[in-house]
């Protein structure tokens, strides 16, 4: 080995995740499913919201954000409240988690594959840490914004 040549070798960790396709079952009732796909994106810029935009096959596709943190624990237990809210299937076949998505108008309920969501959120908590997706946001800016009070001039 070159005297230059560390045996540990800080790997910097890439800030981009390709985002993932899914298969999963949309329940229009009790006993009927309808397939689709839904993509899941990851920015690192806003690390603690991922985008799922639902594929339809015909129509124009649908977006919604939801809280990493909310996908990630419903893999395993009931998570979120409200609008959002997913929790695991009872165990079968293939472990899966159900997602429902709630508005005035509609209430739609996704049954999702666990092991490649699993994965790829671990992977996005690899790019930025729970501990550390509030870092970059402008506290000040936002409780400004949301009082509506005027900027205060830069120092």
């Amino acid at each position: 080995m070159h005297r230059d040549q560390s045996p540990l070798r800080a790997r910097s960790t890439p800030r981009h995740l390709p985002s993932l396709l899914l298969d999963l079952d949309q329940m229009l009732d009790e006993f009927t499913r309808q397939p689709l796909q839904a993509e899941f994106r990851f920015d690192a810029e806003m690390p603690a919201v991922i985008t799922v935009e639902f594929l339809a096959e015909r129509g124009p596709s649908l977006i919604w954000r939801i809280g990493r943190e909310l996908l990630y624990r419903g893999l395993t237990s009931m998570s979120g409240c409200a609008d959002v809210r997913m929790w695991p299937t009872l165990p079968g076949e293939r472990p899966s988690s159900w997602l429902l998505l709630e508005s005035q108008e509609v209430e739609a309920l996704f049954e999702l594959p666990t092991e490649p969501l699993a994965e790829w959120l671990e992977a996005s908590y690899r790019i930025t840490s729970a501990e550390a997706e509030m870092d970059g946001l402008d506290w000040d800016g936002f409780l400004l914004r949301l009082l509506d009070a005027p900027a205060a001039p830069p120092e």
